[in-house]
């Protein structure tokens, strides 16, 4: 309503216009109010017709060479993977097998062996072992001695120490507390 529409009706004062102009925009207020979200839910609607022209406009061969060099990429991390947790347990047995000859140092050991020969080999354990084997043959001094070290000798550290009473000697007993001589 429009308030030029008002005044064109004849007995209606300016007041009475006012009250009935305001009454109305009450009116309009609140129905405004039930359509606020018009405005968002319209430009939502043209975000997501844009968003399906994007899907339709799509590519289907770059997706499907995408999905392929995923996959390769996937194959290939499995791969590293498996060679990691070889080259773990290779390392481990190498270990294991190094204390059990009672190696020294691993890493002179090590440094020393033809590891790639042991790992390319079907029965790792037993060519590592035997390499080691041959190692201690040509450098024994890397490992210890199968033999018990000899006992210690009977009667050594049964003599008491004899100390002079020297004048130093009550110096440094005074000093500590202890009884001089």
């Amino acid at each position: 309503m429009k308030r030029d529409f008002l005044k064109a009706i004849e007995g209606l004062t300016d007041e009475a216009i006012d009250k009935i102009m305001a009454e109305n925009g009450k009116d309009i207020e609140a129905i405004k109010g039930k359509y606020a979200d018009y405005d968002d839910t319209k430009a939502q609607l043209i975000d997501a017709s844009k968003t399906i022209d994007g899907f339709k406009a799509l590519d289907v061969d770059g997706i499907k060479k995408a999905a392929v060099e995923w996959e390769a990429k996937a194959k290939q991390a499995e791969v590293d993977a498996a060679a990691k947790i070889a080259d773990m347990q290779f390392d481990g047995l190498l270990s294991s097998t190094v204390s059990s000859v009672k190696g020294k140092n691993a890493k002179a050991i090590r440094a020393l062996l033809d590891i790639d020969t042991i790992k390319a080999s079907k029965n790792q354990e037993a060519d590592m072992k035997s390499a080691l084997e041959a190692l201690k043959k040509d450098n024994g001094y890397l490992f210890d001695a199968d033999a018990t070290p000899p006992p210690y000798a009977t009667g050594t550290g049964t003599q008491t120490i004899q100390t002079k009473n020297t004048p130093e000697v009550n110096a440094i007993r005074a000093a500590a507390g202890l009884k001089t001589e």
